[in-house]
């Protein structure tokens, strides 16, 4: 199966005090978005959560519970529905409105006005959209919501728990003869950055060695093995702590993009590529607005579906950029 896991973290990086205001900005807003390749058939999927989502807790029992209508029709916009279901052994609520759909593109969006999540969080909404790449269809959902403050976590917990449900609803409709096969994934990461956006290019570009010195607890070393750093071709050694153990990766840089600010780094030997085939990982300095992003990109194949989805190692980016991005803060 193929998994996007985008991780847009706007302000994970927005902690700063006003004597950092010259290179700081606020913000709490986060996206998370998960794209998982479908087996069944895409139409199918779609219109399970668009006109039957009251069928879902049938395929997936464990997830999701109950799906009932509160107001209009189920595929309707400004329709109300209110979903039961499960997150961590918890029973959970979310009463939410329809906000657009598109058959066309197979895209509707979701809106909770009240539950669990608009409880702790404000302005949620999950989009979910249907398409296609190549030959690979596409389960994608995107979740975007406002963290009160700092202390609230991420929706991690939640982006794994669709991603389970997903996966469980496409075997559902595969065992119904709807089949095809495929183990590509793709997770993302987007932090909204407090420091110079050119400074962070600069690092993993042209000074990856660096980086231990800015976040030791996360990467211990990077070293250069052939070539020159910031050149294409050119192969470095990463040393890394992940959940509590040591871990390398050695890696070739296949693009460096200075206008655009694109870097991608593929594993050749390593922890990684000892369980996954073909991992390779983009890092990419974006601006929209005026909010500048850390955009990392991992793609790679699991072997089989036993095999976990790198969940763990997008949080690991996550924490590191903001351990990176903390220090120039501090550093201006």
């Amino acid at each position: 199966m193929i998994s996007t896991l985008l991780l847009y973290n706007f302000p994970l990086v927005s902690y700063i005090f006003f004597y950092f205001q010259v290179f700081s900005k606020m913000g709490l807003k986060s996206v998370l978005c998960a794209k998982i390749e479908m087996k069944a058939n895409k139409d199918v999927f779609y219109d399970v959560f668009t006109n039957k989502p009251h069928h879902v807790s049938i395929m997936c029992p464990f997830h999701v519970q109950g799906c009932e209508l509160l107001e209009g029709v189920f595929g309707t916009v400004g329709s109300k529905i209110c979903w039961t279901y499960t997150l961590e052994g918890k029973e959970k609520i979310s009463k939410q409105v329809i906000e657009t759909i598109d058959e066309e593109k197979k895209v509707i969006t979701f809106k909770e006005f009240e539950g669990d999540l608009v409880n702790k969080y404000d302005n949620w909404k999950a989009t979910l959209h249907i398409e296609t790449k190549g030959e690979i269809d596409l389960v994608s959902w995107t979740m975007e919501y406002e963290r009160p403050n700092e202390n609230v976590p991420e929706l991690i917990n939640l982006l794994d728990f669709i991603i389970g449900m997903t996966k469980v609803v496409d075997d559902h409709h595969v065992k119904m003869n709807f089949s095809k096969m495929g183990l590509k994934s793709v997770l993302c990461a987007k932090i909204e950055m407090k420091a110079n956006k050119d400074v962070f290019h600069d690092v993993f570009t042209n000074k990856p060695h660096h980086v231990s010195t800015m976040c030791p607890l996360h990467v211990q070393g990077c070293e250069l093995l052939e070539g020159d750093f910031g050149s294409i071709g050119s192969k470095i050694c990463w040393t890394y702590t992940l959940d509590g153990e040591k871990k390398i990766s050695k890696q070739v840089i296949e693009t460096i993009d200075h206008e655009n600010k694109v870097l991608t780094l593929k594993e050749f030997e390593g922890d990684l590529v000892d369980k996954y085939d073909n991992w390779k990982i983009t890092l990419h300095i974006e601006t929209k607005g005026q909010i500048d992003l850390v955009c990392w990109t991992m793609e790679y194949e699991r072997p089989n579906e036993n095999v976990p989805e790198l969940i763990n190692l997008l949080d690991f980016i996550v924490s590191m950029s903001i351990a990176i991005d903390d220090h120039h803060v501090k550093m201006n």
